[in-house]
Formats: structure tokens, sequence, C-alpha cells
């Protein structure tokens, strides 16, 4: 985020009545968790590729491959 869109977004919150900064504040918190899972499922799909390519990657399933 540049300089001039961050002080755009601060001017604006400024704005905002306490009840609604919490509701901001919540918002934001969410995206982060969000974030934070999608980041850790990725990493968890990752480090689990191997130990199912042992499984997937057999002569008995070769024909499901073509599907």
């Amino acid at each position: 985020m540049n300089a001039r869109t961050e002080q755009a977004l601060l001017e604006k919150l400024k704005t905002l009545p306490e009840d609604r900064l919490a509701e901001v504040e919540d918002f934001v918190d969410f995206l982060c968790t969000r974030d934070e899972t999608h980041r850790l499922t990725a990493a968890a799909t990752r480090l689990s590729e191997g130990t199912f390519a042992k499984v997937w990657n057999n002569t008995e399933d070769a024909e499901y491959d073509k599907l």
C-alpha cells in the first residue's frame, strides 16, 4: 500500500463512529485469519503430496489417471 492510499484510508477511518470502527477491526481480523487459514491449508497440501504420491502413482490405478 502506498503512503497516499494509507493516508486516505486513515482519514476515512477517523470519520467513523466507534461502533463502526469496531466492525472494521473485526473485518480486518477476519481477513487476516482467513489468509492465515489459506496459507496453512496450502502448506499442509504441499507437505502431504509426497506421501500421497506413493498411493496415487501406481500401475494398478493407472486407468484412473486417464479420466
